[in-house]
């Protein structure tokens, strides 16, 4: 048997080894994906970092949809958000304080964590040239390739003590920017044939001007630029023990493992399309829609289109409306309102009010032509996702989709690591090993001749 011949056996025995009968699940009681029946998040774990709020359970157990809110470490988001705007201030590295401490910092503290975050943002020159030497098309395993090499680097890098755990963090959180930054410019110089910019980080700037000056260079952004990143770091810093990349992040960092290997498990997760990858797809179905509706005002031109993409007919004949949905979020998700009320503003300095009225009344359309598809209730309703605008807010800073997803994980690393400092420092620590269910029937040894 050749090489060939083995891959298709082995291709070929999959569909037989790994189908298990979806009757079974309901049958022996098994949560799929850990979802209960009404698709609320099987209960998995305690948290004081973040909360999802989007529907309330009522007495006889059924669930309502309420207005979705989000709080980290006990703070409603939007409040956190209008106090830091009132005062116009940038409020990630804020935001990151709030996380890592529980508590928001005083004006001395808060000088203090922009100084040390900017201070260790710059890489070694072994790093950088370790980057210039990785291939390959997709930033995110470039970033995670790297955060496993930063372990090298670390003079304590098993220590688990909460002050280590502290410092660990606050690297990875400072260096994630110019990780990416720097990985995009490899990537564009190795294949797009661009100049290769490799520029060295100021050391008095925040994180989201920082990263547009590494990525576009100087005089290449505006204050609404470094205002409205900073604002879509902040609401995507944390959101919740539940979400995927960070459910990650926790079991892993539940084996005791360094934080470099925990936070690289985090990456892989969010790395896949059906979590951070999603802002992706939906700028690529609105430059898709930009395309095929005719008229930017007709909302039976939108309807027809949004029904046919719901149909599996166009755009990329998944049947999913990209940006619309979202696991918990029912009524409305408290980061997408946040992010649009900025969006609007960049889109009229940037000339691009045309496309977001299109985007606004896509976003109107799609709630209902999906309800009207699927022919839900009231209480099933849905809502756009924080997903619908970063991909346009991306976009108008000039920004290539290459680096849409290494946002959000330069964003998330903040929450990974306030989980894993909390998954590291319970009373009571313990494995987190769930259980499966063996369903295979048993089957005996045959000797080799007679097989």
């Amino acid at each position: 048997m050749d090489n060939e011949q083995l891959r298709k056996t082995l291709s070929d025995s999959v569909a037989f080894t790994s189908n298990i009968d979806k009757d079974l699940f309901t049958k022996m009681g098994v949560k799929r994906g850990l979802r209960n029946e009404d698709h609320s998040g099987v209960l998995a774990g305690l948290t004081r970092v973040g909360d999802v709020v989007g529907y309330e359970r009522q007495p006889d157990g059924t669930l309502s949809p309420v207005p979705g809110k989000l709080f980290y470490r006990g703070m409603d988001v939007e409040e956190l958000v209008k106090g830091i705007q009132q005062e116009n201030r940038l409020g990630f590295e804020e935001t990151t304080f709030l996380l890592l401490s529980g508590r928001l910092p005083n004006s001395e503290e808060l000088k203090a964590v922009e100084h040390l975050i900017a201070r260790t943002m710059p890489l070694n020159h072994r790093a950088t040239m370790n980057i210039m030497a990785l291939k390959g098309g997709n930033i995110m395993n470039i970033l995670a390739r790297s955060v496993l090499e930063l372990y090298t680097y670390d003079e304590n890098p098993d220590d688990i003590s909460p002050e280590n755990l502290i410092n660990q963090s606050i690297n990875l959180i400072a260096k994630f920017p110019t990780i990416i930054a720097y990985a995009y410019q490899v990537l564009r110089h190795d294949q797009m044939g661009r100049s290769l910019h490799i520029r060295h980080p100021y050391e008095d700037r925040s994180v989201a001007e920082n990263f547009l000056y590494m990525m576009k260079g100087r005089d290449s952004y505006t204050e609404l630029d470094v205002k409205i990143l900073d604002l879509a770091l902040l609401l995507h810093a944390e959101h919740g023990g539940g979400n995927n990349s960070t459910f990650s992040v926790r079991v892993t960092s539940s084996t005791e493992t360094d934080t470099y290997s925990a936070i690289a498990a985090g990456i892989g997760s969010l790395k896949g399309p059906l979590h951070g990858g999603a802002n992706i797809k939906v700028q690529g179905m609105l430059e898709d829609m930009k395309q095929n509706v005719n008229d930017w005002t007709s909302q039976s031109q939108i309807d027809d289109y949004l029904t046919k993409i719901l149909n599996k007919e166009a755009y990329d004949r998944t049947g999913l409306i990209y940006g619309i949905g979202h696991a918990v979020y029912t009524i409305s998700d408290p980061r997408a309102i946040l992010l649009k009320e900025m969006a609007r503003d960049l889109a009229k300095e940037k000339g691009r009010e045309e496309e977001f009225a299109f985007m606004e009344l896509i976003e109107e359309r799609a709630v209902e032509v999906f309800l009207g598809f699927k022919k839900s209730t009231a209480k099933a309703r849905t809502c756009i996702n924080v997903d619908f605008y970063s991909g346009f807010v991306y976009d108008a800073l000039g920004l290539p989709p290459e680096v849409f997803t290494p946002l959000f994980a330069m964003a998330r690393i903040v929450g990974w690591s306030a989980h894993r400092i909390e998954e590291m420092n319970f009373t009571s620590k313990r494995l987190i090993r769930p259980a499966y269910k063996n369903v295979r029937e048993r089957q005996s040894f045959i000797p080799m001749n007679e097989r």
